[in-house]
């Protein structure tokens, strides 16, 4: 298993040293920041001095050494905007956007497992018909339309839940959390169901999927005949060979989700790292939008890495040798 991680992280490091480059690209060649920071009306003299500063006057591949040897320490640049170091803006808005895409997944696995599982024993079911119905409507439409219906329900014609922000927050350490707020949850409820939507059908569909192929196998029949009772042979028997791909895919997601809940951010107005790039793309700050790359990469990738170490917690035959 140590041999396995040690190999996936160097893995990992190849991974983001591309990631890099891309990244290092955007930032020298995606308009010039020298203009950008020296301002419009700036003589020939005063860009001339900001492109010293920034090292820009210096060969490309000693520029992207720079670039690699700051990135290693966290040093991203300062935003053009804000005048703060990118990281720090990123970072400050992370515990939103966290939050955010926990509670999605959460709701995801819990309704998509429990809800495929239950589809699967009673394909033929009115409310089986219903649920597969749903998870059409809930793959099939758009995030922003789910968001927008939403908001019209439970906001405007019902009222019973706010329509954008994040509501009340506390600080615990370095952490601003709503989830100790019943004001934070209450602004928490609707984006986390919207940006759920579409990841519980899918998992949906893949539970039922792998539960009816399951169900069939010489195995359960086994189990049945043994007189085991229905919660063991669903759950421990079944279920527990259905969950790989479907923690692979919520794996998946939820890199996903933390790294591109852009749309929902912006519906709800949510104070994200998806919503500080949407202004940063529309500000040209490169600083910010080179960090939030570099983040979303290790992001996921930590996240892939974990899904396969999780896979010998749910079956103790997979080993990494």
């Amino acid at each position: 298993m140590l041999t396995y991680i040690i190999r996936r992280l160097l893995q990992g490091v190849v991974v983001l040293l591309a990631v890099s480059l891309i990244c290092f690209v955007i930032f020298r060649y995606m308009g010039d920041p020298v203009l950008t920071l020296a301002g419009r009306y700036a003589t020939q003299e005063q860009i001339q001095e900001v492109r010293k500063s920034l090292g820009l006057d210096q060969p490309t591949y000693v520029q992207y050494v720079k670039f690699l040897w700051n990135a290693a320490h966290g040093n991203f640049g300062k935003s053009y905007v804000s005048r703060v170091p990118a990281l720090g803006l990123i970072l400050e808005r992370f515990p939103a956007t966290f939050e955010l895409a926990t509670c999605a997944i959460l709701i995801s696995l819990v309704f998509g497992v429990g809800f495929g599982v239950l589809v699967a024993l009673r394909p033929y079911a009115w409310h089986s018909r219903a649920i597969m119905a749903g998870s059409l409507g809930g793959i099939s439409m758009p995030t922003f339309l789910t968001g927008i219906l939403l908001i019209m329900i439970f906001a405007v014609y019902v009222g019973i839940l706010p329509p954008f922000g994040r509501g009340k927050t506390v600080e615990v350490g370095f952490w601003r959390t709503g989830l100790l707020t019943v004001d934070g949850i209450r602004h928490l409820i609707l984006p986390a169901i919207t940006l759920s939507t579409y990841q519980l059908a899918v998992l949906l569909r893949l539970t039922r999927a792998g539960m009816r192929e399951v169900m069939a196998e010489e195995y359960i029949k086994t189990a049945w005949a043994k007189g085991l009772s229905p919660m063991t042979v669903i759950v421990k028997h079944a279920l527990r060979n259905v969950l790989i791909p479907v923690v692979t895919m919520a794996g998946l997601q939820f890199g996903e989700l933390i790294a591109f809940a852009i749309v929902t951010e912006t519906i709800f107005q949510w104070p994200g790292m998806g919503n500080l790039l949407l202004t940063s793309i529309y500000e040209t700050d490169q600083p910010v939008i080179v960090t939030y790359i570099m983040m979303a990469a290790v992001i996921i990738i930590s996240i892939n890495i974990l899904v396969d170490i999780f896979y010998a917690v749910l079956n103790p035959k997979i080993r990494y040798d």
